[in-house]
């Protein structure tokens, strides 16, 4: 199918689906990149605390806050 043809299929509102190959699909600029970062330990300590209120990881913290900054709220 050519990218006009799904590109109508799609505005119309049809099921696109099975036009997908799901399987190869990635995210653009998605990868993971590891990096270290060196906190004072009153940072972690709260980092934690607000962790814990939370229910989530401190790196799962440490990304949205992060992601919030550099999106302006938007994640």
């Amino acid at each position: 199918m050519k990218a006009k043809e799904f590109d109508k299929k799609f505005d119309a509102g049809e099921d696109i689906s099975k036009s997908l190959d799901v399987a190869r699909a990635t995210r653009v600029k998605q990868e993971l990149k590891r990096v270290n970062v060196d906190f004072p330990s009153w940072m972690v300590e709260a980092l934690d605390k607000e962790a814990r209120r939370l229910g989530v990881t401190r790196q799962s913290i440490i990304k949205v806050w992060i992601s919030e900054r550099l999106h302006g709220g938007l994640v």
